[in-house]
């Protein structure tokens, strides 16, 4: 069980990474939520699900399930959904003034940034 949830952790944080390190701001929104439900599921696992466990400590049950990683997950969804919301809307609003979802560097020219260096230019 230990192997399957790493191993799904992993190819959630590794596609996210990927997904974050693109050149256009869908791929890297879609990266963030995989990152985001990443940690989402490491902080709940860490939290040693019992099943069939009440959350309360009581004197007569030794094992009990833990609802502090529960409320911190329900917690953190709550708020990539509302960061993811935002993104979302910055990067719609990015789109329809510039009309492109690309995040790449303008091109410069070499030799005009060389002329104008020994100009004393400012760009």
């Amino acid at each position: 069980m230990e192997f399957l949830l790493a191993t799904g952790l992993g190819v959630l944080t590794s596609a996210g990474v990927y997904l974050t390190l693109r050149r256009h701001t869908f791929p890297v929104i879609i990266g963030l939520t995989l990152l985001s439900y990443a940690v989402n599921v490491f902080i709940f696992v860490m939290g040693r699900l019992a099943i069939h466990q009440p959350p309360i400590l009581d004197k007569a049950i030794s094992n009990y399930s833990d609802p502090l990683p529960q409320a911190l997950v329900l917690t953190a969804i709550v708020i990539s959904f509302g960061m993811t919301a935002l993104i979302v809307v910055l990067a719609l609003r990015g789109f329809l003034e510039t009309g492109s979802d690309g995040v790449e560097e303008p091109h410069v020219d070499a030799d005009a940034s060389i002329k104008d260096e020994r100009e004393g230019v400012v760009r």
